[in-house]
């Protein structure tokens, strides 16, 4: 049995989730920007509060670890590797891409059709992997600016399903090829960590508190003062 506090902040989402050997005990998630920092712990001590569960009974912590948004992923592992040093548990990193496409499998009933997690970036441009209809994968992570070219290659061949926040604003560009699908109403959740959460902790594949980092995949650009 593991009992693992799940969090996601790499998004638009902040969302807790509590399972125990891979069933979900309780969750709690707003789909909202800028509001991490100010709800994560709220969110974590009500899911426990609402499992019936304490800090001292958690077997591991697991982050969503990017890619996504800078300062969201720098909330959601500061507050695992606050959690993680102060109970004394191992850390668990589960890649955020691998995570929303673990959770669209579980939804999707097409055995055909290729999963395509987008992450919204910059202007038309979004983090994201290819996976198949079981969530491997079959494309590496990378950042890609969308045009009318983008996976043609792929869409030649096979039905593509887009979804995530970055997936909206390439829809126009895509939805002329007839193989390109989108998945409107998908939101990242805490909970579709739990495959590869428990998958890691069986194997004790762990992360060093002290030294891990987020996949930021790209270097952080802050905004310039004043609109210069």
């Amino acid at each position: 049995m593991a009992l693992i506090l799940q969090l996601e902040t790499a998004t638009t989402a902040c969302s807790v989730a509590l399972t125990d050997n891979g069933q979900l005990l309780a969750h709690k998630e707003l789909n909202e920007r800028n509001i991490h920092a100010e709800v994560i712990t709220v969110f974590i001590e009500d899911v426990l509060k609402a499992a019936g569960k304490s800090y001292a009974q958690l077997d591991a912590v697991a982050v969503s670890s990017g890619p996504g948004s800078y300062t969201g992923l720098r909330i959601g592992v500061s507050t695992a590797k606050g959690l993680c040093f102060a109970l004394d548990k191992p850390l668990i990193a589960v890649e955020t891409l691998q995570a929303m496409a673990d959770g669209m499998a579980a939804q999707n009933a097409d055995s055909d059709i290729l999963l395509c997690p987008m992450i919204d970036a910059r202007r038309m441009e979004v983090y994201t992997a290819i996976f198949d209809a079981t969530g491997k994968r079959i494309r590496p992570t990378s950042a890609e600016i969308i045009d009318e070219n983008s996976f043609s290659d792929l869409l030649a061949e096979h039905k593509i399903l887009f979804f995530g926040d970055g997936a909206e604003k390439c829809k126009a560009v895509l939805q002329g090829n007839p193989n390109a699908n989108f998945a409107t109403d998908f939101v990242n959740s805490a909970r579709y960590i739990t495959t590869g959460a428990v998958a890691k902790f069986k194997n004790s594949d762990f992360e060093d508190v002290a030294y891990f980092e987020p996949f930021y995949l790209k270097d952080f650009i802050a905004g310039k003062k004043g609109g210069q």
